[in-house]
């Protein structure tokens, strides 16, 4: 049986990055993990993950939360230069 942190590691995604997903979709992480797992590897789906880091950022710093915007600002920057292809177009 896999482990959520098993299909985190196969999905070519940080843990971080999964909880992003799960944040802006407002669905359970194992979900964004399938969900991010299958954008990554789609032609269009690494901008997608960036627009989502970034709209995730935007909801933050409209709360006014600071720390957790800072923190999405660290998984946008690790996500940028880990998947270079999220620079493209959404």
């Amino acid at each position: 049986m896999l482990t959520y942190e098993d299909c985190v590691g196969l999905c070519d995604l940080t843990e971080e990055e999964v909880e992003a997903i799960a944040e802006h979709e407002h669905i359970p992480e194992i979900v964004a993990a399938e969900l991010g797992n299958y954008l990554v590897h789609s032609d269009t789906g690494v901008p997608k993950i960036r627009r989502i880091i970034l709209d995730d950022i935007q909801l933050a710093e409209r709360r006014g939360d600071k720390h957790h915007m800072l923190a999405l600002k660290l998984v946008l920057k690790h996500f940028v230069d880990t998947h270079p292809q999220a620079m493209g177009s959404v």
